[in-house]
């Protein structure tokens, strides 16, 4: 293998910590990535031979570890135990990720479909490995596009079955655990204007032009359009900050 710079070496050795990988197949994904760390964890877990390498029999037996006893799912307290295994607090925003890959419907629920498939899909036959699996699963929150992804997911994931919007307060809970990992400096005037004026439940279209806003509109409001398509609830915030001397921000 030639010789590599520092900064590569780095990489390498960071590469190898969260995804177990020999030294060569490491060199391989990051070389194939242009050394962009993210795009090598992608390659490295979209390989055939990687999905190839998990044993149905193996993941059989660990979805029976946290089925629930009554229901062939796993449930509340399947998760707990699952958590505490992945030495993960079961409020981590990373288990939301785990749910992303295993496509739940539902929080707090994984059926045997989701778990197994979920899990054959990143390459996880054991414990262990996925343990090995949850930084690199951290480190997709810092992806713009997987967030939004993600972001988009937790809508659906995290409201009752059987209604079209999310209950104000789950909304507020999942927004201050999403915009933590974004850093929106806004979130907590948001949730608090919720509280104040709004008290209904959310919709989808506020869910997701929420993002938008976070996204496109600066802390200070400066380029923030009065005449935009934005969800009616976005320009009372708007007023919200103005009329509570939080942020003054003028048409003009």
């Amino acid at each position: 293998m030639h010789k590599l710079s520092r900064g590569h070496r780095d990489k390498l050795q960071q590469f190898i910590a969260i995804t177990g990988a020999s030294e060569k197949v490491a060199h391989q994904a990051l070389k194939a990535s242009d050394w962009h760390l993210e795009g090598a964890f992608d390659v490295f877990y979209s390989q055939p031979q990687i999905k190839a390498f998990t044993d149905s029999r193996h993941l059989e037996e660990l979805y029976n570890r946290y089925k629930d006893q009554y229901v062939d799912m796993i449930l509340a307290d399947g998760i707990s135990l699952l958590c505490n295994d992945l030495q993960v607090d079961p409020q981590d925003i990373v288990m939301l990720v785990v749910s992303w890959h295993m496509k739940a419907n539902t929080m707090c629920e994984f059926s045997k479909q989701e778990f197994i498939g979920g899990l054959q899909a990143l390459g996880i036959d054991s414990l262990e490995r996925f343990r090995e699996r949850i930084p690199y699963m951290r480190s997709e929150l810092k992806d713009d596009q997987k967030f939004r992804e993600i972001y988009n997911f937790a809508f659906g994931w995290a409201k009752e079955k059987g209604q079209k919007s999310l209950a104000l307060d789950t909304a507020i809970g999942m927004w201050q655990l999403l915009f933590a990992e974004k850093q929106w400096p806004l979130v907590d005037h948001w949730c608090q204007f919720l509280q104040a004026r709004h008290n209904k439940a959310i919709s989808r279209d506020t869910w997701s032009q929420l993002l938008e806003f976070a996204r496109t509109v600066g802390p200070t409001l400066s380029n923030y359009d009065a005449e935009g398509a934005w969800p009616y609830l976005i320009d009372e915030f708007v007023e919200y900050l103005n009329e509570n001397g939080i942020i003054q921000w003028s048409a003009e």
